[in-house]
């Protein structure tokens, strides 16, 4: 499982990737109860009535309810598993490289409250790799940037550990909430997150694009209070988010300035690798090529990178079982 600020992934060792649905959950505030999770749930963020609460469980990678969290796991591990409620499940389950063991520990109590049998963590940008396929047990370096929802994580692999990390919670929500934050000052126009995330999807971009890109914002004007639409250009969009990019750019230098010399040397011959959600903003792979001189690489499916990976461990869980952390 991919358990993400965004969206989570469900793997399963006979069917593969068999569920990616939003993280998000509608609880009933007056009697206590799930009312929906993951797709129809999101569809009701920001349009319930004052008893219904539309929330995202996790904040920046790590669990921000507990008790809707595990809630949100029991229903997707059911809709997994399906007819087979009496298997408790061995799990494993991507996180990023900067939670604590506080916050380990609550992944893993929230797994075995979903029920889970085993449960076993590993840090995303490894289950990253994996599922890319790179040869993580090679006593070479390779390099990792995995841009989710909440967190960016840059990591350089050899021999099946993390040789070294570098990780900051400025990802895809910031990029949203940056949209956000730009269509109120410069165009007077409030929207909620979603409409940013769409504007960010139909035409965010990290480096000038060749052909100019145009989508229509829907929100509230702070000026008439009243619904308005404008045009916006992908333009306007890339100075929205230049500060979150230039953040995620600048801990990818910081990890290559760290890193030591022999691995380096392995990194300039291998290149990087970009997964997660954020890897699908137009131009990051150049504007990152440009600053750093190597070879960026996008996997065919980047958003289900970590999710595959997690999968393959279960696939040759004895020899693989030494990524996982404690």
């Amino acid at each position: 499982m991919d358990l993400g600020t965004a969206n989570t992934l469900v793997h399963t060792k006979e069917k593969g990737v068999i569920l990616d649905e939003p993280s998000v959950v509608a609880v009933n505030v007056k009697e206590g109860i799930v009312e929906a999770v993951g797709t129809e749930a999101k569809k009701m963020y920001g349009r319930t009535p004052s008893q219904v609460n539309a929330i995202r469980p996790m904040k920046d990678g790590v669990i921000a309810d507990f008790e809707v969290t595990s809630q949100m796991i029991a229903y997707f591990t059911s809709k997994a598993l399906k007819n087979t409620w009496f298997i408790k499940p061995r799990m494993v389950i991507g996180i990023p490289t900067c939670i604590t063991q506080v916050e380990k520990k609550a992944v893993i109590d929230a797994a075995l409250s979903a029920r889970a049998g085993e449960v076993y963590l590993v840090q995303e940008p490894m289950s990253a790799a994996i599922g890319v396929g790179i040869p993580v047990h090679k006593p070479e370096g390779n390099m990792v940037i995995d841009i989710g929802g909440g967190t960016t994580d840059v990591a350089v692999i050899s021999l099946s550990a993390i040789a070294y990390g570098e990780s900051i919670r400025v990802a895809g929500d910031e990029l949203d909430e940056a949209i956000v934050r730009y269509m109120r000052i410069r165009h007077q126009l409030n929207i909620g997150v979603f409409e940013g995330e769409r504007t960010k999807i139909a035409v965010g971009s990290a480096y000038p694009l060749v052909d100019n890109l145009k989508t229509e914002v829907k929100g509230l004007s702070v000026k008439s209070g009243v619904p308005e639409s404008i045009i916006v250009n992908d333009e306007e969009i890339r100075e929205a988010i230049k500060e979150p990019i230039a953040a995620i750019v600048s801990v990818v230098l910081r990890a290559l300035e760290k890193t030591p010399p022999e691995l380096s040397a392995d990194i300039h011959s291998n290149g990087i690798y970009l997964t997660g959600g954020g890897a699908l903003i137009r131009g990051l792979d150049k504007l990152i090529e440009e600053k750093t001189c190597l070879k960026v690489y996008i996997p065919n499916s980047p958003l289900t990178s970590i999710v595959r990976g997690a999968g393959a461990i279960l696939d040759d869980f004895q020899e693989m079982k030494k990524v996982c952390i404690n």
